[in-house]
């Protein structure tokens, strides 16, 4: 049997991500994000392209995209609701890293693979802010699919898009367990 890591393997069994409306100030400095980070970008990268980069969200930038947004959904004619929502992810936010997917011109790697690495990042993201103590979120919204908000808020091209914002502070209450997957109905076991 191969040597195991269990306090990994426990990690990722009991793992939960936090509402991002219970986290709170502080969020990790630059020097705690840093390694946060580099534990993302060692994610799957079929033939290296690094197709993904990262934007940190900090607390002035929150409160600009934040009225962005408002001013988004109200030209997009969204309902209220969708605009609070839109709002309150950066009015409530402390800290976020907005995950790129940076798509490559590339014989040999298709597209689609270059979006499965960014999702990767995102999760890796995810887990090591979780591992290193710290309260995330993964997120999206309407926001995260303008391409006025991301051209204007946060400086995107026309090949780049937003995989998500890992949004990182301080727990401020542990939640609940979810229901999580019933493996036997989505689990084949293939012998032939």
């Amino acid at each position: 049997m191969p040597p195991r890591n269990d306090a990994a393997l426990d990690f990722l069994l009991n793992r939960r991500s936090r509402p991002a409306k219970t986290l709170t100030a502080p969020g990790p400095s630059r020097t705690e994000l840093l390694p946060i980070l580099t534990a993302a970008a060692r994610s799957p990268d079929h033939g290296k392209l690094e197709p993904w980069r990262f934007i940190v969200l900090e607390q002035g930038a929150m409160l600009r995209l934040a009225e962005l947004a408002e001013r988004r959904g109200r030209d997009l004619a969204k309902s209220d609701e969708d605009v609070v929502k839109g709002r309150a992810q950066f009015d409530q936010g402390v800290l976020a890293v907005a995950v790129i997917e940076v798509q490559k011109d590339s014989p040999k790697i298709p597209a689609l693979e270059q979006t499965y690495s960014t999702g990767a990042v995102c999760l890796a993201l995810l887990n090591a802010a979780l591992a290193s103590g710290w309260g995330a979120n993964w997120l999206t919204g309407w926001v995260a699919h303008d391409p006025v908000f991301c051209t204007e808020g946060l400086g995107l091209v026309e090949h780049e898009r937003v995989a998500g914002f890992i949004h990182i502070a301080t727990e401020t209450s542990a939640p609940p367990d979810r229901p999580r997957p019933d493996l036997d109905a989505i689990t084949s076991w293939v012998s032939e």
